[in-house]
């Protein structure tokens, strides 16, 4: 049962507008250890801008945000980053022409003990860092199976297929050796066998990789597909909150969807 594990994240009376559009209003969130949670909702309910609250992007009007039960209100993305976030992105940003090894190696170098003086005079504990880094970009990319591993990794970015870009994206993610995962619609663009093996992903992330997961996400095939509860959100309120089956078939979401309220359609 949730109540048996301890609160990762805790998200409290969280609010911000910009230009006098309220993005987020009075949002409380919870996310348990091992938990997939599902964000939901229509375009401008707030859903990514949550993400970049979260990690430091934006500050928060008013709020708190506590990971671990401390806060990151104030941090740096980058120090939101090493505490144990991190996050994907609804618009890709990759490093195209970078190879995908460098992509995800990239991201493991923000949290080694490197200094400037050690990186130049090229010191046995920074190669051995270096060694360390490429062996953890190679395990993160095997979790991927073919898609990511052998010839690949020698291949730059640009030259994956959009499917492939959005999986180095998760791949790099997780290099940063977090305990919460930020997935910022993994499947969008993707076709449905894409999105079938998108959801199996998120699934052995959770699983195998042993991550805690909040998932932006439209695709209501994969969102039944993966989560534990589901957050639905509108002009940044939350307006429901339960298992998939007890979300989809609120009114407030149905409403907040197609505009128009179930007595309205009858």
């Amino acid at each position: 049962m949730a109540e048996e594990r301890a609160p990762l994240l805790e998200v409290r009376g969280l609010s911000l507008a910009f230009g006098g559009v309220r993005c987020l209003d009075g949002l409380d969130l919870t996310v348990w250890e091992g938990e997939v949670v599902s964000v939901i909702g229509p375009n401008g309910a707030g859903k990514t801008t949550l993400f970049n609250v979260i990690t430091g992007v934006y500050p928060p009007e008013a709020g708190e945000i506590l990971f671990e039960g401390k806060s990151v209100l104030g941090l740096d993305p980058h120090q939101i980053a090493r505490r144990g976030i991190a996050r994907t992105f609804q618009t890709l940003r990759l490093f195209l022409n970078m190879t995908v090894k460098e992509n995800v190696m990239a991201a493991a170098y923000g949290h080694t003990r490197a200094g400037v003086v050690r990186s130049v005079l090229r010191t046995p504990g920074m190669r051995r860092e270096e060694r360390e880094i490429e062996q953890l970009a190679e395990e993160r990319l095997a979790f991927f199976g073919d898609r990511l591993v052998g010839y690949r990794w020698r291949q730059p970015a640009y030259s994956l297929s959009y499917a492939n870009r959005r999986r180095l994206e998760i791949a790099r993610a997780t290099a940063a050796k977090p305990r919460l995962l930020l997935l910022d619609e993994p499947a969008a663009g993707m076709n449905p066998v894409e999105t079938h093996e998108m959801t199996e992903l998120i699934g052995r992330l959770r699983e195998e990789g042993g991550y805690t997961i909040l998932v932006i996400e439209h695709d209501m095939h994969v969102v039944e597909g993966i989560s534990d509860r589901v957050v639905a959100l509108d002009h940044g309120i939350k307006i429901a909150e339960g298992t998939f089956g007890e979300v989809a078939t609120d009114p407030r979401v149905v409403e907040a969807y197609l505009g128009t309220s179930a007595a309205e359609r009858k």
